[in-house]
């Protein structure tokens, strides 16, 4: 009988001190768990490659074969129906189409440079240095002519622009010409038939941005990239540098350190936008349309056309790329003899 009570104490003690050493053990199992691993934080992002997002190359080779279709109006008119196509031609711009175009043709024309694209992508493989970089590009136009090779990439950049303005301005010049030249031919006197529903089409072609050329795309792309050449060459362009000049070296910067690509379109579309430009442009299809409002017959067309269309807005983009424009000009004034001085009566007299 004693015996079971002490067998049964002993066994109930025997579990109490297991009970109690459970703790223990607990607690010293947690102190030999090893220390938390510390993982090193991800490597940042490396530089993207060179190049220009698809949509800003696809409003620059839309603002280049523009210029091309413009350019090549010549004032082989022969009747009102090929005066009315090329005024529709010419017309067809948006400005603020024409002048993202524009920029985005500049920064590609800009990339051409390899040492000015290897001086901004140097220090830009560090990515906290990057993103210092994109942020002072973006905040100081002046910033990027710090690097080698900005002046050959802003000539590159002014060539691009002006070269192509001038030929436009030198075509306007000869169409102009033409309207005075064609009154020879009797079709360019008659009155243009539906003036009004011809300048609703002429605004209409206005506002309805630049036709696409997705055929040239890829050679902008290419160009970009410097895997091919825009055929341009030009000496190094010094300061003082047109706001315009500046914004396409702005982006070309930004380009080449890979901060360019599809998804900073949007953030970028303060770059190709320019204030002195685009009030030039609409002053220009202002210009148009007021012309075109009073404008009888063919031959007035062919002046709004070649003055408006042409001239004013290849001056419009060459002088805001820092090229000088030539002075046009005016036709001698008829020189007429002074009339002879009438002798008195008394000097009759005296013969």
């Amino acid at each position: 009988m004693n015996l079971g009570r002490n067998a049964r104490t002993m066994l109930v003690l025997a579990l109490a001190v297991a009970a109690s050493a459970v703790p223990v053990f607990e607690s010293a199992a947690r102190s030999r768990r090893p220390p938390p691993v510390e993982y090193a934080p991800p490597p940042p992002p490396p530089m993207g490659p060179i190049g220009l997002s698809d949509r800003l190359l696809a409003d620059a080779a839309a603002y280049q074969a523009y210029l091309q279709r413009v350019t090549a109006i010549t004032p082989a008119f022969t009747d009102g129906a090929s005066v009315a196509q090329a005024l529709r031609t010419g017309a067809a711009y948006e400005p603020a189409a024409f002048l993202r175009g524009a920029v985005a043709y500049a920064a590609v024309a800009a990339l051409q440079d390899a040492a000015f694209v290897a001086a901004v992508r140097a220090p830009g493989a560090d990515a906290d240095a990057r993103r210092l970089m994109v942020n002072r590009i973006i905040a100081d136009p002046t910033y990027v002519f710090a690097f080698r090779g900005s002046d050959e990439a802003a000539g590159l950049a002014r060539e691009a622009l002006g070269g192509a303005a001038l030929r436009l301005y030198s075509a306007g010049k000869a169409v102009k010409q033409s309207a005075y030249d064609v009154q020879r031919q009797a079709w360019s006197k008659e009155t243009i038939v539906d003036r009004s529903g011809r300048l609703a089409a002429v605004k209409a072609a206005s506002q309805s941005g630049l036709a696409p050329a997705t055929d040239q795309v890829i050679a902008l792309q290419r160009a970009a990239q410097g895997l091919a050449s825009l055929g341009i060459s030009a000496p190094p362009a010094r300061p003082p540098y047109t706001p315009l000049i500046a914004h396409a070296l702005q982006l070309a910067a930004l380009a080449a350190l890979g901060e360019a690509g599809d998804g900073a379109y949007d953030r970028l579309t303060y770059l190709t936008d320019e204030v002195n430009t685009g009030l030039c442009l609409n002053m220009a299809k202002l210009n148009l349309y007021q012309c075109l409002a009073v404008a009888g017959p063919h031959y007035e067309d062919i002046f709004c056309m070649g003055q408006h269309i042409m001239l004013d807005t290849g001056a419009c983009l060459a002088r805001n790329a820092g090229v000088g424009v030539p002075l046009e000009v005016a036709p001698a004034p008829l020189r007429v003899p002074p009339p002879r001085p009438v002798a008195s009566r008394s000097a009759r007299r005296r013969r």
